[in-house]
């Protein structure tokens, strides 16, 4: 499975972006997907996560009632709706695949950087 976001940009806080993210290759529906970013100086942080049928996410305390992750089977897409953006929000995202919920990620996407200017 290879992964390719898009949907990055500026944007000030408050404001809203909407992230996607392609995969191509085979048995796109078998993998639990991702969404995780890494801002200046600090350690990777899982954003979000979804389930292979897609009618379960979770989402990490800090963007929980913000940000919202839903995925297409059909299209293998997997996206990421950021509502009331914080500075802190800053970082690159990229987006990941695993087969196995909770273990390491068998693939990434090269990233697209998000900045919130305050």
């Amino acid at each position: 499975v290879q992964l390719v976001e898009s949907g990055g940009g500026l944007v000030q806080a408050g404001g809203s972006l909407r992230l996607s993210c392609v995969a191509s290759g085979d048995r796109f529906g078998n993998y639990w997907m991702y969404w995780v970013r890494q801002a200046p100086g600090v350690g990777l942080e899982r954003v979000s996560s979804i389930n292979t049928v897609g009618d379960t996410a979770y989402y990490g305390d800090s963007v929980k009632g913000r940000f919202t992750m839903s995925r297409d089977n059909a299209k293998k897409t997997v996206d990421l709706q950021m509502n009331s953006l914080k500075s802190e929000d800053t970082a690159v995202y990229y987006c990941a695949a695993a087969k196995v919920p909770g273990s390491v990620y068998d693939h990434w996407g090269q990233g697209t950087q998000v900045t919130v200017s305050s």
